[in-house]
């Protein structure tokens, strides 16, 4: 770190309210106790069992303070900027009190910029809690917290008895969105935007520019960044403001919408029909219209048991039906059915816990992580499969070896138990955490990773593709990061492995769309491997050149849109293969969905006779895209 910005924040540290009035003996013995620390933008502050041992005060920069869900669409509880302080959750600890909860430690935080922050351990705060100043701080700070949290917690209570209301997943924003608008002009003072909202009964109200939509301010953004800042209510809106806050469209799907409150940790969402702003639709509005059945469904998973975890398919099945029925559109669909696959997966994994402890082998002795692969890992899974997953656990010096790796072999074994009552069927080429081969700590993965790249046969390369295809849905965040950490520098230590599969990949090229159609669709045989000839040729193509790029985790979709932001692709191109994943999946699912109706048996063959010509137009249009990005993946292994 530069000695002249060591120097400009120890100048404001020694003016902060924490350290203000000392003399500089005083300070620089403090401050010694203190850790200056400096996080990079994504870079993780604290994970959620990090115990809390002080004060993080953020002298640059801004976090994200979030609950990690199960599909890494994070809860965003509070953004906190230069100024704020993280670690007033454990102020009871350090005040003497006692505290009932087991898990103490439920929320992670993340730098959303260049951050610098200053650790001040309790032992710091307890000789200055002497210090009136300090003390009236600590107070007003926790004031205001208490305040956000409080009337967040009422907001959740309130819509909790109103989830249950029922209505289909067709309904569109328009139908839900609050109007006319409530807006200010950009001039407008502070004083007036909150005179408005009161005066409306609204929680936000929308900043406007010559009729056109410049921001958005909050009830929490009042808090933020004009009480606790003392700003004056004179000034401006257009200083607090949220600048071109994220829209949606008003003809915009229900669960659309509520994916995009959910990515996007936002509870507000400014109405456009064009350029036009014609309302605001919150995610209270869209939970007062939450389906009862999907929330009897989650309930039904996490209340679910050995003896009636089978019937928990059905229900999901049900969820699916009417999906597709109503022609909801496939990676939508896939989506929300791929939430509720993963609760199910994970309840297995806790259930596999708990029967270990029960038959006496305790708790697990380290960290692990439980990772899903192939369809279930790109969240793509629609019917129940064969199962694709493996394991990564930490070691502990003070652990036996041994020890650890016969507890997660039985952990493996009691997971693959569960999985198979829950309507998963037992993989036939064995690649389960039940299989030594599929688990193990990140050095025996480093080494495992190896030996495919020694020994690329085709086999191994096999167990490479489905290996690339893997999925965090269980278990330690920090060992998580560590373990991409190793596979992405296994790949730039060594690319002969992605070498390999661009040769197995130029060996299987997308049929050609110069060729007649009667020749690209083989009408002889009036059919199509949609899985063989089109969807694998595109996951493998996204794998290789997201793994290049050092992106190794994620769905198709999250692929496509890393390497968007990483220009590695053309945002047009990026477009275009969205299309022609989900004119793909659409035909798969459907196809697979008709025969699962009529009884048959599973395949991924499509016969043109069933199929319309609008379907073939597109499947036409898909390969071509498919085969582009084939091309320039090949180009970049030089294969061309």
């Amino acid at each position: 770190m530069a000695e002249r910005k060591i120097e400009n924040l120890y100048n404001q540290i020694y003016n902060h309210p924490l350290f203000c009035g000392l003399t500089k003996k005083e300070f620089f013995r403090l401050i010694e106790k203190c850790s200056l620390k400096h996080y990079q933008k994504s870079n993780k502050v604290l994970y959620s069992k990090t115990p809390r041992e002080g004060l993080l005060l953020i002298l640059e920069g801004m976090v994200e303070v979030y609950v990690e869900q199960e599909q890494q669409n994070n809860e965003v509880l509070e953004v906190l900027q230069t100024g704020d302080c993280i670690g007033f959750s454990s102020l009871a600890d350090f005040l003497g009190e006692k505290t009932n909860h087991h898990n103490q430690y439920t929320v992670s935080v993340v730098a959303i910029e260049d951050s610098y922050c200053l650790q001040v351990p309790f032992s710091v705060l307890e000789e200055r809690w002497i210090d009136e100043q300090v003390r009236d701080y600590v107070l007003r700070q926790v004031a205001v917290r208490l305040k956000d949290i409080y009337a967040s917690l009422a907001e959740q209570v309130q819509l909790a008895s109103q989830w249950g209301e029922s209505e289909p997943f067709m309904r569109r924003v328009q139908d839900i969105m609050n109007q006319p608008i409530i807006a200010v002009n950009t001039g407008d003072s502070i004083q007036k935007a909150a005179q408005t909202m009161v005066d409306y009964s609204k929680s936000s109200v929308l900043v406007l520019a010559n009729e056109r939509l410049v921001g958005i301010i909050t009830e929490k953004d009042l808090v933020n960044r004009v009480i606790s800042k003392q700003r004056s209510l004179n000034n401006s809106v257009s200083e607090v403001m949220t600048a071109n806050p994220i829209t949606i469209s008003r003809d915009t799907y229900y669960y659309e919408a509520l994916s995009t409150f959910l990515m996007n940790g936002i509870k507000h969402l400014p109405v456009v029909d064009g350029q036009k702003v014609v309302g605001l639709i919150t995610l209270s509005d869209l939970l007062r219209k939450k389906n009862r059945g999907t929330l009897e469904i989650l309930q039904a998973i996490e209340d679910s048991s050995l003896e009636n975890i089978s019937t928990v398919r059905n229900a999901i099945y049900e969820v699916l039906a009417t999906l597709i029925n109503d022609r909801i559109p496939t990676l939508n669909t896939l989506e929300v059915v791929t939430k509720l696959y993963d609760r199910l997966v994970k309840h297995c994994v806790d259930l596999a816990v708990q029967s270990l402890d029960d038959k006496g082998l305790g708790k697990p002795p380290v960290a692990f992580c439980w990772y899903q692969m192939g369809s279930g890992g790109r969240g793509e899974q629609f019917l129940l499969t064969d199962q694709d997953h493996f394991l990564v656990y930490d070691y502990d010096k003070s652990q036996d070896e041994e020890e650890v790796d016969y507890y997660f072999g039985k952990l493996g074994e009691e997971i693959v138990f569960f999985l198979e009552k829950a309507g998963y069927e037992r993989c036939v080429g064995k690649m389960m955490s039940s299989e030594e081969m599929w688990r193990g700590s990140i050095s025996k993965w480093r080494d495992r990773l190896k030996g495919w790249a020694l020994v690329a046969t085709n086999e191994n390369l096999l167990l490479v593709q489905n290996f690339f295809s893997f999925r965090k849905l269980y278990g330690d965040e920090a060992l998580n990061d560590s373990f991409k950490e190793m596979v992405t520098s296994h790949v730039k230590e060594s690319g002969a492995i992605l070498y390999r599969l661009a040769e197995l990949e130029k060996e299987k090229p997308v049929p050609n769309l110069d060729h007649p159609i009667r020749s690209l669709f083989r009408l002889d045989r009036n059919s199509l491997d949609i899985k063989m000839d089109a969807l694998f040729p595109l996951h493998h193509c996204l794998q290789m050149l997201s793994t290049v790029n050092g992106i190794v985790e994620g769905t198709p979709i999250e692929r496509i849109d890393e390497l968007t932001k990483k220009r590695i692709l053309k945002e047009d191109f990026a477009e275009d293969l969205k299309d022609a994943l989900e004119v793909i999946l659409s035909l798969r699912v459907s196809e697979a969905w008709k025969k699962a109706e009529r009884g048959e048996k599973s395949s991924s063959k499509i016969k043109f006779t069933h199929i319309k010509t609008r379907e073939k137009e597109a499947l036409i249009k898909a390969l071509k895209t498919v085969k582009q990005l084939q091309q320039q993946v090949l180009g970049v292994f030089g294969m061309l």
